[in-house]
């Protein structure tokens, strides 16, 4: 799945990669979370443009979102039969910049967050789906999620889902919607090729929305794990000798 992302390419080289014609100027993030509105490039009149959605779709039919589930991602094995995703996986097609994306895998009993990011370094973009919810009022929200496969042998390590990145020479064919053939796109929802991506641990400090900064980022030690891992509490013995009234003492 993808929980979490960063974006910390320059504006302008994402521009040049995905080719919108707008000229946003927007800070990085290093903790890019649901709900938030986060760019999507998408194709609209001949041209591709730069439009910021919330994070979580909301399909055209929902009548309160107050009681609609967050969907964040899609599943590329049920997009085509989902009433959520069926109708935007032919017609609403976009894709997302991003430098990269967190994990969380658990081990004895306690998630540690791993970074992960494209083996050469270079920017990617998300394979992402996107509705306009207009509300009873007519306001309207544009609302996205992102398109996840099943890990490939790799990345299962961490977990088994994965969000679908699309290459740049095939940036074009994702966003081409005009017909509603999908044919052409189902090959492109597919796992990352083994070693394209990298990923080290990084600190719990990622699980906190507020912390939002390129420290982030940094892969954290084993003594680094071991001392943001929480501390149980141990009962404390009796002292010899001394009663015991059955209700034990912690510290």
């Amino acid at each position: 799945m993808c929980g979490r992302f960063v974006i910390t390419s320059a504006p302008a080289a994402l521009r040049q990669l995905f080719g919108y014609i707008e000229q946003p100027n927007f800070p990085p993030r290093f903790n890019v979370a649901p709900t938030q509105p986060i760019p999507v490039v998408l194709a609209e009149n001949g041209a591709r443009h730069f439009r910021l959605m919330r994070w979580g779709l909301l399909p055209g039919w929902v009548k309160d979102p107050r009681g609609f589930t967050l969907l964040i991602n899609a599943r590329s094995e049920t997009v085509l039969e989902k009433p959520a995703f069926k109708r935007a996986i032919r017609r609403r097609r976009g894709l997302i910049p991003a430098d990269g994306y967190y994990e969380w895998k658990t081990k004895d009993g306690r998630k540690q967050p791993f970074f992960i990011h494209r083996a050469d370094g270079a920017p990617l973009g998300f394979a992402a789906l996107f509705e306009t919810w207009v509300g009873p009022n007519g306001e309207e929200l544009d609302t996205v999620a992102i398109v996840t496969a099943a890990a490939g042998e790799d990345l299962a390590t961490l977990h088994d889902r994965v969000p679908v990145t699309i290459s740049p020479r095939d940036f074009e064919r994702w966003l081409d919607s005009r017909s509603d053939d999908v044919d052409a796109v189902l090959p492109l929802m597919t796992a990352p090729r083994i070693g394209e991506f990298a990923w080290h641990p990084v600190s719990t400090r990622v699980n906190r929305v507020a912390n939002d900064d390129d420290q982030l980022l940094l892969p954290i030690s084993a003594e680094e794990m071991e001392a943001e891992a929480p501390r149980k509490k141990v009962a404390r013995k009796a002292a010899a000798g001394s009663a015991d009234d059955g209700q034990g003492s912690l510290f």
